[in-house]
């Protein structure tokens, strides 16, 4: 079986198993399934009970994000496999407020807000092609930095981005009263 792989798509005999494009709305409904799915998962996985799911997060979170793409200079890359999204990354440019500038060298920094992957195809490459995707865009608009804020019980996300050489840079800690 001779398989190939570029930044875009995964090929197999010259057919085209998964491949990477920008957004398009006529996914925006598979795009808010894989919303819902991402957070049952971290309410299935929060110890403290906090996640929630409200009745209008599924319309309401995508609009959300939407508006942040347009408003911080952002993208949306999907991973599709037979006309049906497999995985997506979200990402945007910082915005300073008075404390930032206040504080550090300011460099333009790009924020993945979402990373995610179908439970059924994880394990198969198709995290690291998204994020290989949304880190060239920032480098291409010349970020010099990359955040990602990782919920602190979800470890499989944290070990991900470890591997692809992220750091831990800031912690929060908590605590209940």
């Amino acid at each position: 079986m001779e398989i190939s792989r570029d930044n875009r798509s995964f090929i197999v005999r010259g057919v085209v198993l998964m491949k990477i494009i920008e957004y398009d709305s006529i996914y925006d409904e598979q795009i808010k399934d894989l919303l819902v799915d991402l957070q049952n998962y971290l309410i299935d996985i929060d110890d403290w009970h906090t996640q929630i799911l409200s009745n209008n997060y599924r319309e309401d979170y995508f609009e959300i994000d939407l508006e942040l793409i347009n408003k911080q200079d952002g993208k949306i890359f999907l991973a599709i496999e037979n006309d049906k999204i497999i995985g997506l990354v979200l990402g945007v440019v910082n915005l300073n407020d008075e404390i930032d500038k206040l504080t550090n060298d300011c460099a333009k920094t790009g924020n993945v807000l979402e990373l995610i992957v179908k439970n059924s195809s994880r394990g198969h490459g198709i995290g690291k092609s998204l994020l290989n995707e949304i880190e060239t865009y920032f480098k291409n608009i010349n970020c010099k930095r990359i955040n990602i804020e990782v919920f602190g019980p979800n470890k499989s996300a944290l070990n991900f981005y470890l591997k692809n050489d992220y750091t831990i840079r800031d912690y929060i800690v908590s605590k209940k009263i």
